[in-house]
């Protein structure tokens, strides 16, 4: 039996079929950013979560080892506001009780050589906010009143970089 179909045809039919798979396989759906996570310290040293809320809201935070390998990622640390995080400015304690906060997962004791990353989710997906990414050594660089979060430019490219808290609050929905 001979096919009816030209090879001319069938080359063109097989290459629009391997270019949209190929699209697909590169695009993903992903949750829009509508928030910059960051991170700083207390007077007494201890670690804070803050967070700038741009335009929705954010319900929880969650702290992490990230992981080339999706089973090999690591919760350290899990935080769920006791009512949607509104637009503005918020921050808590990430090893003790913050008003406002529960743990759902106490923060981990946090070790040398290991880089944590912290970002702020939503409940229904709707949004989630940027990450930032720290190692203990960057933690400890940090000062009461200052804030480490990952800048991005107008051209896409991220940075971390370490500001006042009021340079955090004006700056971070700057890209958002």
């Amino acid at each position: 039996m001979r096919s009816t179909a030209s090879r001319p045809v069938l080359r063109r039919f097989v290459g629009a079929v391997m270019a949209g798979a190929a699209l697909a396989s590169t695009s993903g759906c992903t949750v829009p950013e509508d928030a910059v996570a960051g991170i700083s310290v207390t007077d007494d040293g201890h670690l804070l979560g803050v967070m700038m809320v741009c335009g929705h809201h954010i319900d929880g935070a969650l702290l992490y080892v990230d992981s080339d390998d999706a089973d090999k990622t690591e919760t350290v640390g899990s935080w769920t506001a006791d009512r949607p995080v509104e637009p503005g400015l918020v921050s808590w304690t990430l090893d003790s009780p913050a008003a406002g906060w529960s743990a759902t997962k106490s923060l981990a004791p946090l070790t040398t050589e290991t880089t944590y990353t912290l970002y702020g989710w939503t409940k229904d997906n709707s949004s989630s906010s940027s990450s930032v990414s720290f190692t203990l050594a960057d933690r400890d660089r940090l000062t009461p009143g200052k804030v480490r979060f990952t800048s991005v430019s107008g051209s896409g490219d991220e940075s971390p970089i370490t500001v006042s808290m009021a340079e955090f609050k004006a700056r971070a929905c700057q890209n958002q």
